[in-house]
């Protein structure tokens, strides 16, 4: 069952680590089934109540997973092993289109941005005691969610949109808990639910964002939370606009109290289409926007806002961590946005130009792609793992679908960021060659 890997502990606690040493290091497989409780309590010379616990503790982690009578196996995915393990290496010789990096020539300098907030810092040191988030950055962040529609709230700072997200979910959600979220989706919060030992339920996708029904769907099954990318949506590129926010929201509104809806603004500052915010529909919700794609993947900081209890939870949590995310970074996104650093207009039609380009030239040969917004081509495909090899053989390494998707059916994903118009042809050529004839249609 175990091959030649030995789990070995006295400890719930031991005996858990083991196992996830085990999978960290690849001897324990994902799908591999572990030893049934008795068994390997009466292997170890332990009570049986000590491996219930370190394997309740596994789950939790999301490491294993328990299907009854089944048993418990490695999950397809755990959470010691991360989808960007998928990755396809760029040899040499090889393009990288699947890495998901904005384009370092449409980054704004952070020198000055640096320097202006190493200045601030020389006049009025940040020392315990003070309040996390800059007074400025609250001003202006809030200054334009109020542009964008989005409710009245306190403004939180946090370590990027992950950061943000998990500090959320936990606020509200315990272990066992479901949580609905977009398939295909970002990798990294498919990743990150079952970490934090609640299930992701996947939720079927369209170029507008989050079909309703599927979110419906999802609610009256029993998750308890929702997560919805706004604009920019990764990997498909998908805007929920106002017509499919209308949809969202009724769906929503009978769900009110039992709902804790995320919004994660993904196209903030590099995208130019209007934003459609559900906020407010729910009691419970929070909107996160970051700056990493629009200012630079190494500024660890997003801003949100939310309900007041939601908010609370999150901050009083963050005291006992963190404490506080740098106002040197804080300061330093201040400089950026009351300089100007970003013409987001310029910026959102250098990508949406590369990208309608590559979908337009996929359609001339055959090929459907989904591109709406941002800086990201999803194809859908019959046979992801061939397609993938042959492009690796054709000199492309693009972003395989497994890294994005639970349910729905095998695609891949181009980075449009690094490509020249030179390099549309020959890149569009090589994808109709990879995906064949028998190229899916859509993105169900």
């Amino acid at each position: 069952m175990l091959g030649e890997y030995r789990i070995e502990g006295r400890g719930a606690a031991e005996i858990a680590a083991s196992v996830e040493r085990g999978v960290g290091s690849g001897e324990l497989e994902p799908g591999q089934l572990l030893p049934p409780m008795r068994e390997l309590a009466a292997r170890l010379g332990v009570n049986p109540n000590t491996v219930a616990a370190a394997y309740r503790t596994l789950r939790e982690r999301g490491v294993i997973e328990t299907a009854g009578r089944r048993g418990s196996r490695v999950r397809p995915r755990p959470a010691t092993t991360a989808r960007g393990s998928l990755r396809i290496e760029a040899v040499e010789g090889v393009r990288d289109v699947g890495e998901g990096n904005p384009d370092p020539a449409l980054l704004p300098p952070l020198g000055e941005a640096l320097a202006a907030a190493g200045r601030h810092g020389a006049r009025d040191p940040v020392l315990y005691g003070r309040e996390p988030v800059d007074a400025d950055l609250a001003r202006l962040a809030r200054a334009a969610l109020d542009a964008d529609g989005v409710p009245d709230g306190p403004v939180a700072v946090t370590s990027g949109s992950l950061d943000a997200i998990e500090r959320v979910l936990t606020a509200h959600l315990k272990p066992g808990d479901a949580v609905a979220v977009e398939d295909p989706g970002w990798g990294a919060l498919l990743d990150l639910v079952p970490a934090l030992g609640m299930r992701p339920v996947p939720v079927a996708v369209d170029d507008d964002g989050p079909r309703p029904e599927a979110v419906a769907g999802a609610l009256d099954g029993g998750a308890r939370a929702l997560v919805v990318t706004c604009r920019a949506q990764n990997p498909t590129g998908a805007a929920v606009g106002p017509a499919r926010a209308a949809e969202l929201r009724r769906v929503l509104a009978g769900r009110r109290a039992d709902v804790l809806l995320i919004e994660d603004d993904h196209g903030h500052g590099f995208v130019d289409l209007p934003l459609h915010p559900l906020a407010g529909v729910t009691d419970r919700w929070a909107f996160v926007r970051s700056v990493s794609k629009a200012y630079g993947p190494d500024l660890r900081l997003a801003v949100l806002t939310g309900d007041a209890v939601t908010l609370d939870r999150l901050a009083g949590r963050q005291r006992l961590g963190p404490g506080w995310v740098s106002v040197l970074l804080q300061r330093a996104v201040v400089h950026l946005w009351e300089t100007g650093a970003v013409d987001t207009r310029a910026v959102a039609a250098a990508y949406a130009e590369r990208r309608h380009a590559l979908v337009r030239a996929l359609a001339e040969r055959g090929v459907q792609a989904h591109g709406r917004s941002g800086m990201n081509v999803w194809i859908p495909l019959a046979d992801e793992t061939g397609a993938v090899a042959r492009m690796l053989h054709a000199g492309w390494a693009v972003a395989p679908g497994a890294l994005f998707r639970m349910a729905t059916g095998p695609g891949m994903r181009i980075t449009v960021s690094g490509l020249a118009a030179a390099d549309i042809g020959p890149l569009a050529d090589a994808v109709a060659a990879a995906a064949g004839p028998r190229a899916a249609r859509s993105l169900a």
